[in-house]
Parts: C-alpha cells; structure tokens; sequence
C-alpha cells in the first residue's frame, strides 16, 4: 500500500470552480487553468466532484453515463489534458463515483422501465400492498424512499431524490458492470477514487417498516457491505491507488474495516458525526449553537477509536454538502481570519488525511441568500417547502436555509476583484454569496498573514512533521471551549490548542516552557516562546518539542 500519510487533497466542486467558456459554469478547463494556483497552495491531489454526463438534478450525484463527460463541463480531451497537466505539476486527480444510483435516466433504468425483466434486476423494484409503498422508509432529500410506477404496479427505491434510483447490488452483473466503471477511469490516468454514500450500498434481505426511525438503520453498514467493497478493490486492481469512502451515519468499527490496510478495502473514510453538533434535536433542520462538549467527545472517540483499530480518517469541515465551517463554528464577521485559521489549525494537525475544499483556504463564508429563488439545491427547495407546510414562516424557514442550505458550499469561487470575481464573463450558475468585505484569492496569494498562507504552511509541516504525519495522538483535558491535542513521533512532540468561543480562556494543561517554542499560531508572532496561561477568541496555539 502506497504512503498517503502526508498528502492533502483539495475538493473542487466542478460547477462552482472557474468557468472558462462563458456559459456561467465551472467546467474542467477552467480546473486546468488554475493547476499553478493549486500547485502554490501545495496540494497533492484534487477531488472533482462528478463530471460525467448527468440531468444534474442532483448536481451529477444523478449519473446516467458513467463513460461520457457532460458537455457542460467540457469533452474527454479536456479531462485527458487536465490529467496530463495535474501530473507535470505533481497532482493526482481523484474522481467521484456514485455507485448506490443512478439516474432515472441512465440506460439501464430506462429499460428496466420499458420491461426489460433483465435490467430491473438492476434496480430494487418491490410490490406494496393496499396502494401503500413497500416500507415507510424516509428519503434522505424527505418524503418517502419509494416512487410507483403505474404500468409496472410496483414501486422502486430512491434512498435520495426521485430521480436517482438505487441499484441492486445483490445482482453479480450490476457489481461486474460498476467495476468495469473503475478500470475504465483507471485506464484513462484517474489516481484516486472517491465513493459517494458507498456504505449504503448492501440493503437488507428482507424490508420491513421502521417503528422506531426513518429505516436508515436497515440500510446503513449493511450486511454485505465489507464483503462488496473487497471484491470491487480486488477485482480492479485498486489497492494501491487513494480511496476514499463518504459513510453516512457509519460506526468507528465499521470504519476501521473500511480503512485498516489488513482489510484491503479502502484508504480511509469520511464520517459526518461531528457535523451534526447544531443538529437540536438530531434534526438538521431545527438550529443551535454547536455543542463544543459534544464537538470535542466527537473527534476524541473518533481519533482514537481509529488509530486503536488501525483505521484512517479523512478529515474535512466542509465540502459540497455543507455550510462554510467559519460561519459555522467560527466567527465570519469580528474574527475571520482569526477562526479560519483556527479551525483549518484544528483539522489539519489531527491523525488523518486533510481535505481543504475550495474557497476554504481564502475563508469563504456562507452564501446567505435573502430569497428562497436564489437556492438551487434540490433537497433546500424541498425542505423549504416541507417547512411552510408544518407552519413555519417564509423568514423562518430562509433563516434556516441560511444555516444549513448546501448552496451555502456551492457559491462560485471567487478569484479576483473584476465583475463577477473573475470566476465567469456572465452572470453565473448561482449567485456569489453576499459579504461584508471582500474575499479573494488574489488578494491573499503572496500575502503574508493570509489564510492562503497559513494553509501553505499547515501543508508544509505535514509534509516536514513525522509527529503529523505519522505519529500518535493524544488528547488533554481543557478548558470547556478549547480542544488540546498532542501528536507524538519518535523523539517530536507537538502540542495543539484551539480556543473554539469568542471569549478569553484559561489553559488548564501545562509544560515546560523551556522545553518548547511556538511553531505556529494565528495571531501575531509572541516575543516569548511558549510562555501562555490563556487563549483568546479563536487563538490557535501550536508548540513543538525535540529532543
């Protein structure tokens, strides 16, 4: 198994990142003309979010030719040169893959709905009784995991939106044909593969209703899941290349097995659980402050549940499906760059696998739209809508958009000061979010004090630091509101503390302060080395050690 210890990917969200044809969409030249930007950033892999061709309800999480790039984002000689060019500069391309479904309008379900017995083996058709859906599943976009289909008097399973219809792993040829999607990708220069939703894919045996929740609990991790995913990175010949699984709502011990290299599955694994903090209620769409307690039990356990078990992380705050993590668990008006550099300090010091999505590394916020017309988000329009129903005010409900929307990661890219921030010669896509100041990546590249160039520097220290990279981590018992951590490496030792409030705070933990000196920090440098009894509002603290 290759090293990826200390790499960092970058996540490109393709519609969003820089349009280089003027139809108002980021498309993959676009991705190719700021490879020397990424180059300087020091990533070693980009992410791009699914490109292929697709009716974009989902945003191309609805594919319906895993083989052909969407016009929209360019032709395959565009990726064949994007790859190409990535590699002169030193970076891999990771693509997506969404292997749970596909779209409707994929080949194969269209012909499952033409009555081809074969290819609705593909997907998972059942028969309700008394006109009622076969199990009172709740989908993950809301409303029921189920949609009728009249001419064929039965029902088929949509875990996410109507369109974007589950497939039947359960079938030998389904798994034949997803596999021969990975060699294909493979062949054409792909160095990493990024599985969207893929421990959902094993469904149970037999479907009955949820009493007691929302049936994700029957689907979740299920019964063949390690079994499947061994054969698809065995029989690809995989192994070797960085994968990444998305695992929804997954358990520590299901992700060792995903991510211990004993198991020969996967690289590592995306889990959501401390994203649900500001959940009231486990409801993503009832708000709160987040429960920093909660927040710091969340990465103690997963830390060291993981390296316990062998198992590896990957580690983001943001990505396509979430809010902007400084407007979220920073403060994105009086302290942000402050809590920008905090929390990228936070993430990328930890045992894992760091993921900086785009925008990140310049401090983008939330979009915060005044207009539910303004969203383009399949799941925030619905969710809007289920909210009106149940009573809740239209300001109400956008407040909460507001918060929660995915659109809020989905805002262009903003490069430069020019009409519409150099990201397009038109109006784009979506509208750029709406801030108090300006916030570019021109204006930071080069810039000392920046947030781009403390992400260089967290980069480089990953790449210097055995202690990051490689070692053991263990963590302090602080100040509620601060979360210390200490990465440990044969004779390095790294001291980590957040202050995650807008307020003065104690340390309670101490050392030597001889024995140490301040190796990185998001407020101006200290005179003396080490010599700190507090933190203030979103200060960061890194402190090193060698013997």
């Amino acid at each position: 198994m290759n090293n990826f210890q200390d790499k960092v990917v970058y996540q490109i969200y393709i519609k969003s990142f820089k349009d280089s044809n003027g139809d108002g969409i980021g498309d993959l030249k676009g991705v190719t003309e700021k490879l020397d930007y990424l180059k300087e950033l020091g990533v070693d892999y980009i992410w791009i979010t699914p490109f292929y061709a697709s009716p974009l309800n989902d945003n191309g999480y609805d594919i319906m030719d895993y083989y052909q790039v969407d016009p929209l984002f360019g032709t395959m000689e565009d990726l064949e040169n994007l790859i190409a060019q990535g590699k002169k500069r030193g970076i891999s391309l990771m693509t997506d893959l969404v292997f749970n479904h596909t779209s409707t309008k994929h080949e194969w379900f269209q012909k499952a709905l033409a009555g081809d017995e074969e290819y609705q083996k593909y997907y998972i058709f059942k028969e309700g009784e008394f006109g009622e859906p076969p199990t009172n599943w709740v989908s993950k976009f809301g409303g029921s995991t189920w949609e009728y289909v009249p001419h064929l008097k039965k029902w088929y399973l949509h875990l996410f939106d109507k369109t974007q219809a589950d497939l039947n792993w359960e079938n030998p040829k389904v798994r034949e044909e997803l596999k021969e999607v990975v060699k294909f990708w493979r062949g054409k220069g792909v160095e990493g593969f990024r599985f969207d939703v893929i421990n959902l894919i094993s469904k149970p045996e037999n479907f009955q209703n949820d009493t007691i929740g929302d049936g994700r609990r029957f689907y979740t991790d299920g019964p063949k899941i390690h079994e499947y995913l061994k054969e698809l990175v065995k029989d690809t010949g995989i192994r070797e290349l960085m994968t990444v699984g998305e695992m929804s709502s997954t358990s520590i011990e299901d992700c060792i097995r995903y991510s211990n290299p004993k198991e020969e599955e996967l690289t590592m694994c995306f889990s959501f659980h401390h994203l649900k903090v500001d959940y009231k209620n486990q409801d993503k769409w009832e708000i709160m402050e987040p429960d920093l307690i909660e927040l710091q039990k969340i990465f103690r356990n997963w830390q060291l549940g993981m390296q316990k078990g062998g198992g590896w992380n990957a580690l983001f705050w943001c990505n396509h499906d979430q809010p902007r993590s400084v407007s979220r668990f920073g403060d994105d008006k009086a302290y942000w760059l402050e809590s920008s550099k905090m929390l990228a300090t936070f993430l990328h010091l930890l045992r894992g696998t760091p993921y900086i999505y785009q925008g990140e590394e310049i401090g983008m916020t939330n979009g915060y739209f005044i207009s539910i017309e303004e969203y383009k988000d399949v799941e925030s329009i619905n969710y809007y809508q289920i909210m009106i129903e149940e009573g809740k005010t239209k300001e109400e409900a956008l407040k909460i958009l507001r918060e929660r929307s995915r659109d809020n990661g989905r805002t262009p890219m903003q490069w430069n000061q020019e009409k519409f921030y150099g990201f397009s010669q038109v109006k784009p896509w979506i509208p750029f979010g709406k801030y108090e100041y300006p916030i570019t990546a021109e204006e930071q590249v080069g810039k000392e004090g920046s947030i781009f160039s403390y992400y260089q520097e967290l980069i480089r220290l990953r790449k210097e630091r055995s202690a990051i990279s490689r070692g053991e981590i263990t963590f302090f018992d602080e100040t509620p509101g601060i979360i210390g951590y200490k990465r440990r490496n044969n004779q390095e030792e790294i001291l980590v503390f957040c202050n995650f409030t807008n307020q003065d705070l104690s340390l309670k933990t101490q050392w030597k302060k001889d024995d140490f000196f301040v190796l990185l920090q998001n407020y101006v440098k200290l005179e003396e080395n080490g010599k700190r009894n507090s933190l203030r509002p979103y200060e960061t603290l890194v402190l090193l050690a060698e013997s």
